[in-house]
């Protein structure tokens, strides 16, 4: 891959979750603030969870798309332009409803570019296992510096932090129109109906170790969307406005872990880095349950788990995605795994912590310890459930789509 190549891979990963980790994070807080006076514990897990229905919508859809029509760059730029839109309109909203349907609708244009990114970065490299990590960390260092600029101007539950996403959404937008074209690979005159809506991606769960760890991320995504949807909330009462800041910390773990998947990929295998990483999301709710104004140690300890149970689990399911697709459906299947992690596990999973988060209340406050024992007992199933059934070659070889 030409240094030129990696450069504009590298923004593009930038931005891409820049733009998220602008807004997405401090969703929360800022929900707490605007929609004052509402059920805001419910609102905020139907908003969390309009992404994870745009994840099942759109993603796989696109993907199939991308594949066989228009080059998945030039998709890209379009629905960052028309989603830059929506973000500014997002502040405008006075109430938890009108403001879920138009998270619903950006969700729908952000979330696809998810799977194209990746699709747009991998169809550049010749050696993904050893290059994707480099050129991803670049993802994690846009979350990084958009929760230090939130920090720093001090507004965690302000509409600028949508303001500031939208900025970078419109950027990306027209930056993706000179990324490396990533042509469609397959001819369009071939394509069926049922090609279109996925059966061709569906051709990975051939392989049972797939399908065991495709169910595996949809329910480890359940724990995961506590973190999302309410950590924010939860830190903000010992952090006050340094929570962004503070959170940021989990993406400076991710930055360093990430770095160490390509000498791990093939050296403890797929199986054992996966344990990893959901024991990691065990781990985390356990130091959050107990940690708090007298063992502020275990809060640090719960963000900095991060590098591990995000990189362990998703970065590298991104790249076993990778190495199990056929050369034809490999848009399709960055989709599928998009699909299952941030569409049905994180639906289910949103609208779950929100329904335990409003049982626990507690006065105008909240029983944060029984709440955070809820999604360590779910990771830790998931975890034993895991250890005992995934069966995978320390060297996987790739499947042929039929």
């Amino acid at each position: 891959m030409k240094l030129k190549t990696g450069i504009l891979l590298s923004v593009m990963m930038f931005l891409q979750y820049y733009i998220w980790g602008a807004w997405y994070v401090t969703m929360g807080p800022y929900m707490d603030l605007a929609f004052a006076g509402q059920n805001v514990d419910v609102a905020k897990g139907a908003a969390y969870s309009a992404g994870a229905i745009a994840t099942i919508i759109s993603p796989f859809f696109v993907g199939m798309i991308a594949d066989r029509y228009f080059a998945a760059q030039k998709i890209m730029g379009v629905l960052h332009i028309i989603g830059a839109s929506l973000l500014v309109y997002a502040t405008q909203m006075t109430h938890t409803s009108g403001f879920y349907w138009v998270i619903l609708v950006y969700s729908l244009l952000y979330m696809p570019t998810i799977a194209l990114s990746n699709s747009v970065a991998f169809a550049q490299m010749t050696d993904p296992g050893k290059q994707f990590p480099w050129i991803r960390v670049f993802g994690t260092l846009g979350w990084i510096v958009a929760g230090l600029v939130i920090t720093q101007l001090k507004i965690t539950d302000n509409p600028m932090t949508f303001q500031i996403a939208a900025g970078a959404s419109a950027l990306l937008g027209l930056f993706s129109f000179i990324l490396p074209n990533t042509p469609p690979k397959s001819s369009s005159s071939s394509s069926s109906i049922g090609s279109i809506f996925g059966k061709d991606a569906f051709v990975l769960f051939k392989s049972n170790a797939y399908k065991l760890f495709f169910f595996a991320a949809i329910l480890i995504c359940i724990p995961l969307s506590f973190y999302y949807g309410f950590a924010g909330s939860y830190l903000k009462e010992f952090f006050g406005e340094g929570t962004t800041g503070k959170m940021a910390m989990g993406q400076m773990s991710e930055a360093l872990f990430i770095l160490a998947i390509p000498f791990l990929f093939n050296k403890i295998g797929v199986k054992n880095m996966l344990i990893l990483g959901m024991g990691a999301w065990v781990l985390r709710y356990i130091c959050f349950a107990y940690g708090g104004e007298t063992a502020q140690w275990m809060l640090y300890a719960g963000i900095i788990l991060h590098g591990i149970c995000y990189d362990f689990f998703f970065v590298t399911g991104y790249m076993y995605t990778e190495k199990k697709a056929g050369e034809s459906i490999k848009n399709a299947a960055q989709g599928l795994f998009t699909f299952a992690t941030y569409g049905v596990g994180m639906f289910i999973g949103t609208w779950y912590s929100g329904f335990v988060v409003d049982q626990h209340k507690v006065g105008t406050g909240h029983n944060w310890q029984t709440i955070w024992i809820y999604p360590a007992a779910i990771a830790a199933a998931v975890l034993v459930a895991f250890i005992f059934t995934f069966k995978e070659k320390k060297e996987i070889e790739e499947i042929e789509a039929i």
